[in-house]
């Protein structure tokens, strides 16, 4: 059975080796996992061309939004996020979207933190901002602000966090000075974008979720005075997850973050 991870870019990918690892600990022999550079316009040509031994795909950028149209079910978190990244295939064919950013956050920020959480800031306004966001609100979140640089980009996922059931408030602030509120900030802006005025505006928050892996650490990361959740705790629950939809398997999670933390010291290590 085949599997694999599509984006754009893709190269950073940690996902092939921890669904690697987890087949090996699992004694599943015969699955292979892979990855495909796919754009958001390749997405269905590419699916087009898939053989009756594909059994599942996980996306990330810029696939996420577009994947909810492909296939033929959507889960109830996918349609609340607005975005999939995770496709079940039987046949070679897109039977089912899902989104495991969701529940994948909200396992990895528990697994860190049993605090409360009433109020969230989250950085960025994309799909993955949605997704957190979401978890967020299923902690306990009732006000969650969004810090972005231009609002309009951000209504999807200001829609996606609105439509939780508990009746969330959204606010919208420019990331350069709006502000920070409640136990938990999550990052889903690149390295490059935490310039220090904002990484010290956030730094003193009880919780600080990165979501990327790599490069590590970002500044944010670095600079974090209290509980962290990292990119990797995300990726290896919500991984674990997608495991389990693909092969009917429990998945062993910590043989897949352990591959993935190998992976990123080794990375580090060439630097």
């Amino acid at each position: 059975m085949k599997c694999a991870v599509l984006g754009d870019p893709i190269a950073h990918s940690l996902s092939p080796v921890l669904h690697r690892a987890g087949y090996a600990a699992a004694g599943l022999e015969g699955w292979s996992y892979g990855s495909a550079r796919v754009g958001e316009d390749d997405l269905a040509g590419f699916l087009a061309g898939l053989d009756e031994g594909w059994r599942g795909l996980s996306l990330t950028m810029p696939l996420k939004r577009v994947a909810l149209r492909l296939a033929a079910r959507c889960t109830d978190r996918a349609l609340l996020a607005g975005a999939a990244n995770t496709l079940v295939l039987e046949g070679g064919v897109p039977v089912l979207a899902d989104n495991s950013d969701l529940p994948g956050a909200v396992a990895a920020v528990r697994e860190r933190y049993d605090g409360p959480v009433t109020a969230a800031t989250v950085l960025g306004g994309g799909a993955t901002a949605a997704s957190t966001g979401l978890a967020l609100c299923e902690l306990g979140a009732r006000t969650v602000t969004l810090l972005v640089r231009a609002p309009e980009r951000a209504a999807e996922a200001v829609e996606a966090i609105a439509r939780h059931p508990a009746g969330v408030h959204v606010e919208v602030a420019a990331l350069a000075d709006g502000p920070v509120r409640g136990e938990v900030v999550v990052s889903t802006i690149p390295a490059v974008a935490q310039e220090p005025r904002l990484v010290a505006r956030c730094a003193d928050a009880p919780v600080i979720f990165e979501v990327l892996y790599d490069p590590w650490p970002t500044p944010l990361a670095t600079a974090s005075s209290g509980v962290l959740v990292t990119g990797l705790d995300l990726l290896a629950h919500q991984a674990a997850l997608q495991f389990e939809l693909f092969t009917g398997v429990a998945a062993p999670l910590e043989a897949m973050r352990g591959a993935g933390a190998e992976a990123l010291a080794r990375r580090q290590a060439s630097l």
